[in-house]
């Protein structure tokens, strides 16, 4: 049994198809199946329902899949070891983050960290939390950026910060020279929300269900630019978190009053997975770029524009 076996049976395993498992693994398709035919061979059971368009893994490969997950990830966690015996800054981290956070945190939390260490390579992920947990477990990133909490003996949670939720208000409605209005308040009003899938949509729910009322639903969107576009155009009204209330044309941001109207923003990590000095060391950047925000805005910070709406 050959470690490029293991590493291609799993590639074909996490993406269905023979012919992306090849993309991604830089291998001619006609190659990596040959491969998967001689780890089957060697194991005497067929890992995979050949398919016309797809792959799935039959019960044998089922079982096969987390053993295989678990030698790669070994493999991977020992080579890092050693070369951190070397005593070199050096390394390879993969940091998942959710989409809600990503395009408003990640460049602060990143901002110098390639010039102070030019030898560590991070590969980013941007996906729903689901996705990241899922990554996480698997091994394929080393850390996650997600909205807390995040429940599961093999996950260690850490919180970087909280921050309130402010509604989205066109500049011409009624109530948008508030300087803060509850929930309740928009019981009656369109409602534009993110799709299912993303952690803050779980978030605004709860705290809606918290307050007693039933936001009105009448569009759902992927991206809250989207969202910020159609409430300037008079469409509706949203709710976003203060990293996200940056100035926009035509809206208002009001914060939203209320204990709940709040998320906690956190790092997770597996419980099982070795750490590198490179993962230590961008987890040290960004817990003191979280540090730095929180003694600068006060307990309930804003890592978007820094100036009062």
């Amino acid at each position: 049994m050959e470690i490029h076996q293991l590493r291609y049976f799993c590639a074909v395993a996490r993406h269905g198809t023979f012919t992306r498992a090849s993309a991604i693994e830089h291998v001619a398709q006609p190659s990596l199946s040959q491969q998967i035919l001689k780890l089957e061979a060697e194991l005497g059971a067929r890992l995979f329902d050949r398919l016309p368009r797809s792959a799935r893994l039959t019960v044998f490969g089922t079982a096969f899949l987390p053993k295989a997950e678990r030698i790669l990830r070994e493999l991977g966690e020992a080579k890092s070891e050693l070369r951190e015996m070397s005593g070199n800054e050096k390394g390879d981290v993969a940091l998942g983050i959710i989409p809600t956070i990503a395009a408003y945190m990640l460049p602060r939390l990143l901002e110098g960290f390639a010039e102070r260490h030019p030898l560590i390579s991070i590969k980013i992920v941007e996906d729903i939390t689901a996705v990241l947990l899922r990554r996480l477990h698997e091994g394929t990133i080393d850390a996650a950026i997600v909205a807390l909490p995040i429940h599961g003996r093999e996950l260690v949670s850490e919180e970087l910060f909280e921050e309130k939720f402010y509604a989205v208000l066109p500049k011409a409605h009624h109530r948008a020279s508030r300087n803060s209005i509850s929930l309740a308040e928009l019981n009656t009003e369109p409602f534009l929300l993110l799709k299912e899938g993303h952690c803050f949509r779980d978030s605004l729910i709860a705290a809606c269900e918290k307050a007693k009322m039933s936001p009105n639903v009448i569009f759902e969107s992927g991206q809250f630019a989207t969202i910020l576009a159609m409430v300037s155009a008079g469409m509706g009204v949203s709710a976003v978190p203060a990293m996200a209330a940056q100035p926009q044309p035509g809206c208002k941001f009001v914060p939203i009053s209320g204990k709940h109207s709040r998320r906690k923003v956190g790092m997770i990590t597996s419980r099982h997975h070795y750490q590198t000095r490179a993962q230590r060391l961008l987890m040290e950047q960004m817990r003191n770029v979280c540090s730095k925000r929180r003694r600068d805005s006060g307990s309930v910070v804003t890592l978007g524009s820094d100036r009062q709406r």
